[in-house]
């Protein structure tokens, strides 16, 4: 689900745009995560979220985080990474910002909480509509990410995994029509 794209108008320009900025974005976050300290605190330190950051400011908020979460879990931080970017437009859509801190756009409730949202899908043929859905909530931003992780844990999406993927094209690959419904999410 993209959910950065609440209330704007979804055009064919758009839509390239973000398709042809998600590569660039996944090539930033590894460049980023490849400087910084592989000896980082296992503490969680992603918890002061705020509007209007650069994707450059948005990644060092949450990449010493995601790196640590994602080794932690078998997953690729520079796709966690991107997909947060994407997803919650650099920390700045109403649903990542406080109190949901949802960055992923995931769907239902956790521990309870939601928030009911329009957002814009795709039918699996490149037809797009918005509709209300349900997100969860999280009340912190450290549990996004870690709520993100387990969601990749799970058998569904074993095709993330770095285990079973040779880079993160595979994982973002396997991504596509299943963790959102946009045919170009690659």
């Amino acid at each position: 689900t993209n959910t950065f794209l609440q209330g704007d108008s979804v055009t064919k320009k758009t839509i390239i745009k973000v398709v042809l900025s998600f590569s660039a974005i996944i090539a930033l976050a590894g460049f980023v995560m490849g400087t910084m300290s592989s000896e980082a605190s296992k503490t969680v330190t992603a918890e002061s979220g705020y509007a209007g950051q650069t994707t450059s400011e948005f990644i060092a908020s949450i990449g010493e985080s995601a790196r640590q979460i994602a080794q932690e879990n078998d997953l690729c931080a520079s796709v966690m990474i991107a997909q947060a970017i994407l997803e919650s437009s650099n920390g700045q859509s109403a649903l990542s910002q406080a109190p949901h801190y949802n960055y992923f756009g995931i769907k239902g409730s956790y521990n309870g909480n939601s928030v009911t949202m329009l957002t814009w899908e795709d039918d699996g043929f490149g037809n797009t509509y918005e509709i209300d859905e349900p997100f969860r909530s999280y009340g912190y931003i450290s549990g996004s990410l870690y709520d993100y992780a387990n969601l990749l844990r799970t058998s569904t999406y074993s095709g993330t995994w770095k285990s079973n993927t040779t880079s993160y094209t595979d994982a973002t690959a396997a991504l596509t029509g299943l963790y959102a419904t946009d045919t170009a999410y690659a």
